[in-house]
């Protein structure tokens, strides 16, 4: 069975990562979708969706990459129009792993299940805390994995979120 998994992973943490593994190990593969593609160096969205998708290749093992497939998801002001593109743009899939309330209303019309993701450390991971981290020139590093590290100093992005 295929599972769908979207985020804007903005940057990719480690709460991420384990989103992914627990997401694998209920699905025999994942679509992993990452939101708000059309959107970047915004306050809330910096990072391109390029460079997220790199953010997550470099942070994930070879087993993992094997399972999953990246596609970028743009944002649409309509629910149901957003819903209908999307199953336009990612295969088939018979369960969507999510938190979100808007989400489990979507599906719930429809025959897909959806699956809540255990958060990890949710106080201490999420994006908005790494950006802000980062901002703040404190350590960010041990909230995610070493492939993103590596990513967002090479992109220079502390420069970046001040310039925002």
């Amino acid at each position: 069975m295929n599972g769908l998994l979207i985020g804007r992973f903005q940057p990719f943490h480690l709460g991420h990562l384990d989103a992914i593994k627990f997401a694998l190990s209920k699905a025999d593969r994942v679509w992993l979708g990452i939101g708000s593609s059309d959107k970047s160096h915004e306050k809330e969205n910096p990072f391109t969706a390029q460079e997220r998708e790199k953010m997550i290749l470099s942070s994930i093992n070879p087993d993992m990459e094997n399972k999953l497939q990246i596609y970028y998801i743009p944002d649409l002001e309509n629910h149901k129009k957003w819903i209908e593109n999307l199953d336009k743009i990612v295969p088939q899939y018979q369960m969507v792993f999510s938190n979100d309330e808007m989400t489990r209303h979507l599906y719930s019309h429809r025959n897909i299940e959806v699956i809540p993701i255990p958060f990890t450390k949710r106080d201490e991971l999420s994006g908005t805390t790494v950006r802000k981290r980062i901002l703040a020139d404190q350590d960010w590093e041990h909230l995610v994995p070493e492939g993103t590290k590596k990513i967002l100093q090479d992109i220079g992005s502390r420069d970046r979120l001040l310039g925002l």
